[in-house]
């Protein structure tokens, strides 16, 4: 298992913590499924919801996890709700060592309050919203191999922890 999985919240630092890793260690590819979703339909995740519906999504979701996951060497960041399917889940806990970034919810709040990209939260109270996916995936989250409680760590420190736990090397 020589892939490296990060779950959480949006807006709890799994684009930051993956780009960071992916400096550290360079013979491994970084993969943002969002970002691949993104480019093989050739429009924004919000467009996707919109246009289709969130089921539409989370069935590219679940393709693009099972595609991406094979092979090594990989530094995958997920979608905050990629983790609550328990097909997803299996694959990911199967072929990687999966942190959970767990970080409070008036952090998280205050991250996303004015990022109108995220399409479950384009509504009249988006913190109600967030607290209520946050209950509702943290009991999934905590299925996973590593928590990291994001509130406490500098971004360094999550990425020492993650390479320390996984005894990943770099080839440089």
């Amino acid at each position: 298992m020589t892939n490296i999985i990060l779950v959480g919240m949006p807006a709890s630092g799994k684009t930051t913590i993956g780009s960071l890793l992916s400096r550290e260690l360079t013979d491994y590819t970084l993969i943002d499924t969002d970002s691949v979703i993104e480019k093989t339909q050739g429009m924004k995740i919000s467009e996707i919801f919109k246009k289709f519906s969130e089921d539409y999504f989370r069935k590219l979701e679940y393709e693009t996890i099972q595609t991406i996951c094979s092979g090594t060497k990989k530094i995958i960041s997920i979608g905050g709700g990629a983790f609550e399917n328990p097909n997803n889940r299996a694959t990911l806990l199967k072929f990687g060592k999966v942190f959970y970034l767990k970080s409070d919810l008036d952090i998280l709040y205050y991250r996303i309050s004015k990022d109108s990209s995220r399409p479950l939260l384009q509504t009249e109270n988006p913190r109600e919203v967030l607290e209520n996916l946050l209950k509702k995936r943290e009991e999934n989250y905590k299925k996973a191999h590593f928590i990291i409680d994001t509130n406490s760590m500098k971004e360094e420190e999550i990425v020492r922890f993650i390479i320390n736990e996984t005894d990943f090397k770099s080839s440089n």
